[in-house]
């Protein structure tokens, strides 16, 4: 099994089908799911599956609701942030996360790969996403 960063196939096209709405109070709910390293995710991941999800003191299945869905542009690109997300007091070893549409069908938006196990024993668990510009955010259209 293998989990490799990426956006998901199925998301791109359904960008172009007007499926995702990032509109920040009023848009679609995005959360973010952690899973083991026995998990099988890529681009080819179409949905949010508790298959190799984690378990542990402090995690609810299907994850942390994102915040800060706030689409901006900077020259030609289009991006996306959110705010960091934290699971307290938490005891779960993950390695990579999905990040899915639960308003529409639990659709997979992207893969994130943490580069092996990260574990909290518990203590916080969190999801530092990176800055929030054209050349780190973690979905961009260029």
């Amino acid at each position: 099994m293998a989990i490799s960063q990426t956006l998901c196939t199925s998301f791109k096209q359904e960008l172009l089908q007007g499926i995702h709405d990032f509109t920040a109070s009023t848009g679609d709910t995005f959360k973010i799911a952690l899973y083991t390293s026995a998990a099988s995710l890529d681009a080819t991941t179409t949905v949010y599956s508790t298959s190799n999800e984690v378990t542990g003191t402090g995690y609810t299945a299907g994850g942390n609701t994102l915040t800060n869905v706030t689409p901006t542009t900077s020259g030609t690109t289009a991006f996306v942030d959110f705010d960091d997300t934290t699971w307290t007091s938490a005891t779960i070893t993950a390695a990579g996360a999905l990040i899915y549409n639960s308003t529409d069908g639990n659709r997979a938006v992207a893969v994130l790969d943490f580069g092996g196990d990260k574990t909290s024993t518990n203590g916080d668990f969190v999801i530092q996403f990176p800055t929030a510009d054209a050349s780190n955010a973690i979905i961009r259209i260029a």
